[in-house]
Formats: structure tokens, C-alpha cells, sequence
């Protein structure tokens, strides 16, 4: 059995006893993390090397930036999405890992916003998940187990957004961004949380603002997309809500599944 888990962190270094304290309390073997916002000489590498794991980071001053989290060897495959050269932004990293004799790759995803709806970021937001589509269909010929996990920015469906109608115009909510997360499930992917939970208004993402997460209002925007191979081994799914409950915490908290390798 191997734990993956995706967790948008919003800041590793103010949030970094937050992730040492649940590392240490839930062991997960992957751990995919998004928004770490520093360099990758700035990653708190030491603290999170000493409770066991390999890392894998590709950082960005002050915005972006992913990291793998491996308590088993890895090899990074990539450190961006392949696309426009131009394109600086760190937000997607791949590795391979070697668990129980098998092999397992996995993808930390930090999909854009695309607010404004009316301004560059949307059309940027689409174009990206439109080469993400593109590079998991090229990785979805290998027939091997890959989880494509992170923060997707795409409510998929009314069940997951706390306000459907006002949310309805958000570059969130907007039919292109479901109607492009719809083209990456169609290809062949399992939502590992809905798969296993069909239950609608459940989140991974709550507001600093207006009391959300006191009040439970939050959208579900943090997946765990599993390859058909993937997919055949899912035993468990989960959103843990604890970290979004401590002082100072991340408007995210973590999601999970277990696959039977």
C-alpha cells in the first residue's frame, strides 16, 4: 500500500510546522505540494529531509512553486510542462518512484487561476491545461500507474463549490475551465476522491475571507487524477480537514488516496 497526497501549502516556510507536525503524524509516502512560494535554495530541505524523505523542487521568488516529497527513491522526469519556452512560471514537476518493487509516477500540479476572467490570465489558464492534457495523453501510452495530483483550480461540478450561482462566473466555475478539466477525465482518468466519494459539498479550499471555513462554505479544488493502471489499485480516498483547523494554516488542506501497488 502507498499514500500520495496533494496539499496546497500557500508558503513552505511560514507553513512549515504545520507540514513537519502532519509528515510525522500521517507518514504519507508522496506528498505533492503546491503554491511552496521560494526558490528551490529556499525550500526548508533539512527539516523535511530529516523525517525521511527525498525532495524534488522546482521553485519560483515569492509565487508558484511545486515539490514531490518521496519516502522512497525518485527520479525527476520533468521540471515543467512542456509548452511555450518562454513560459517561467514554476508550476509542474514529475518524478518516478520506486516503491515495494514497483513503479509509480506522479505529477505536482499548480494549475493557474485565471482571474480575472476578463483579463490574459484566462486564456493562459485554458492554454495550460490544455498542454496538460496533451503531455498526460503522451504519458497514459506507457500503461504505468500515475497519479496526476495538485491544485487544479477547477471546480468540476455545482456539488463542489458551496455557491453555485455565485460562483458561476469565476474562472473556477466557468464552463471552458470544466468543460477543459472534463477533457483531461475523458481521457481515460478516475477522480480518486469522487470515485470513492459521491457526496456532494466536500472541500479542500477555504477562504481567509468572510469566515468561510467557520461557516463551511468552500470549493473542492485540489485533485487526485489516477491513470487506468492507477485507477484498478485505488483502495482509499480521502480529504483530511484537519491542517485547515490549526492557527495560521494554509485556505488549503491536504487531500489523499492508497493505491495497492
Amino acid at each position: 500500500m502507498i499514500r500520495v497526497a496533494s496539499w496546497n501549502i500557500n508558503s513552505v516556510r511560514t507553513r512549515i510546522g504545520h507540514l513537519t507536525d502532519w509528515l510525522r503524524q500521517e507518514k504519507p509516502d508522496v506528498v505533492l505540494l503546491q503554491e511552496i512560494k521560494c526558490l528551490t535554495d529556499g525550500f526548508p530541505s533539512l527539516e523535511i529531509e530529516d523525517l525521511g524523505y527525498n525532495l524534488a523542487i522546482v521553485g519560483q521568488r515569492s509565487y508558484n512553486g511545486v515539490a514531490i516529497l518521496s519516502r522512497h527513491p525518485m527520479t525527476v522526469e520533468a521540471d515543467r510542462l512542456p509548452g511555450p519556452a518562454e513560459d517561467g512560471q514554476a508550476r509542474y514537476v514529475e518524478a518516478v518512484v520506486q516503491a515495494e518493487g514497483k513503479v509509480l509516477r506522479v505529477a505536482s500540479i499548480y494549475a493557474p487561476n485565471g482571474n480575472p476572467v476578463a483579463s490574459d490570465k484566462f486564456p493562459y489558464k485554458l492554454a495550460w491545461l490544455a498542454r496538460l492534457r496533451d503531455h498526460a495523453r503522451e504519458l497514459l501510452r506507457f500503461e504505468e500507474p500515475v497519479v496526476f495530483g495538485g491544485d487544479y483550480n477547477v471546480c468540476p461540478t455545482d456539488d463542489d463549490v458551496y455557491d453555485p450561482e455565485g460562483w458561476q462566473d469565476d474562472a473556477l466555475c466557468r464552463t471552458e475551465s470544466r468543460a477543459a478539466f472534463r477533457r483531461l477525465i475523458h481521457l481515460g482518468l478516475t477522480d480518486a476522491f469522487r470515485a470513492l466519494h459521491p457526496e456532494p459539498h466536500r472541500y479542500t479550499f477555504w477562504d481567509y475571507q468572510a469566515g468561510r471555513w467557520q461557516r463551511g462554505e468552500g470549493l473542492r479544488i485540489d485533485h487526485l487524477l489516477l491513470s487506468p493502471q492507477a485507477a484498478d489499485r485505488l483502495g482509499a480516498a480521502d480529504i483530511d480537514k484537519g491542517p485547515r483547523g490549526k492557527e495560521k494554516p494554509s485556505d488549503h488542506t491536504p487531500v489523499w488516496c492508497e493505491l495497492e501497488l
